[in-house]
């Protein structure tokens, strides 16, 4: 049994060969373990030091030190934490109804990190006489299945909060819900417009009709090309749909002692925290590839270094999100809960809609009259 793959063309206006890879069955299973089993580790020690990051950050925001002790500059810090947690003990309080409070963490974490099974983070690479994509599995309604996996999350924290049996928790749960149902809707319409544009739910024609620029010098990227709103309705879309400061409210401490997590200890407690930063990375590498361009970015040097560009780029556009991410958390105050969903349907919703109207008009137009709209 043989699997043929045809490679879609690399950016708009430019040309690039159409590939065609023929790999048996078993050595197609072979690789796509090989990637499995590399993005799972990657992920995971993103989401370790994503911890460490945050700390080292806020450390510096408060004119601190953060982590210092464990291994240079702290860097061993993530493998201690992870120690402690997988070796404290577990404790079950005995009004809980255990079998939904065990699996409500394992529910977020898998769909947590599931969700990055179809994100690309390159092009196309060989190795030998085998090539294969930078990505665990290119379906063509790649951001629909992101969509879909991520919602998915809500039950966890949903049933996180009604098993557990006590009211702080069911009342976080209760928010985590209204909030990611409410956010939801803004964030998926503000991804309209890029789908208009792209003409494709494939998260990798999305990121090649980003190639090029425009003006001679500014790159055809959605954030620079007609997507500004969009991206700053996704970005804090994205901000309450991971329960991040100012939109923390389901497990704000100073009403809710920890929200939906109150009565989680030990590793239950770690996976919801795995899952909240596998979120952000998640979240991140959608914003790099929806509005910042993907790996798109100057290539120079040596062929092996132009082969290695395109994921140091996506790379680097990630990690500007997550320090993004952390700068928002330890500048802004806390939202009150009106304010939050206010903020959500009257001006969130109403801008996406906006600019849905307004990026379909803008395509009519090109269509129409070729040449008159950048």
């Amino acid at each position: 049994m043989r699997r043929t793959r045809n490679l879609r063309p690399k950016a708009r206006g430019q040309e690039c060969p159409r590939h065609t890879d023929t790999l048996s069955i078993t050595t197609f299973i072979i690789i796509s373990i090989i990637k499995s089993v590399a993005v799972v580790g990657v992920l995971l020690t993103a989401v370790a030091y994503s911890v460490w990051l945050e700390r080292k950050v806020s450390a510096r925001i408060q004119n601190r030190w953060g982590p210092t002790r464990v291994g240079p500059f702290g860097l061993l810090q993530p493998l201690a934490d992870g120690a402690k947690f997988i070796f404290k003990e577990d404790l079950t309080q005995p009004h809980v109804y255990k079998p939904l409070y065990i699996a409500a963490p394992m529910i977020a974490l898998v769909f947590a990190i599931t969700s990055i099974s179809v994100i690309p983070f390159g092009n196309w690479v060989k190795v030998g006489p085998w090539g294969t994509y930078l990505q665990i599995t290119d379906l063509n309604i790649g951001l629909l299945v992101v969509l879909g996996i991520t919602s998915m999350g809500v039950y966890g924290v949903a049933l996180a909060g009604w098993s557990s049996n006590s009211k702080y928790s069911l009342l976080g749960g209760l928010r985590a819900s209204a909030q990611m149902i409410s956010y939801e809707v803004s964030l998926g319409l503000s991804l309209v417009g890029v789908l208009i544009m792209a003409g494709s739910l494939s998260l990798r024609d999305i990121v090649d009709a980003q190639g090029g620029v425009f003006w001679h010098f500014i790159p055809r990227w959605n954030i620079f090309h007609g997507q500004t709103l969009a991206f700053f309705i996704y970005l804090i879309s994205a901000y309450a749909e991971t329960n991040r400061t100012p939109f923390d409210l389901p497990e704000a401490e100073s009403e809710l002692v920890a929200g939906y997590h109150t009565e989680y200890s030990a590793m239950k407690f770690a996976m919801f925290f795995m899952a909240e930063y596998a979120n952000m990375v998640t979240v991140a590498c959608l914003a790099t590839l929806l509005f910042l361009g993907g790996w798109h970015g100057p290539i120079f040097g040596p062929p092996i270094l132009q082969a290695v560009m395109p994921v140091v780029w996506f790379c680097l556009k990630v990690f500007f999100f997550m320090f993004l991410y952390v700068w928002v958390r330890w500048t802004l105050p806390r939202f009150r809960y009106d304010q939050l969903m206010a903020f959500g349907w009257k001006v969130l919703l109403p801008l996406a809609v906006a600019n849905i109207v307004y990026t379909a008009l803008v395509v009519a137009l090109r269509a129409q009259y070729p040449g008159r709209f950048f």
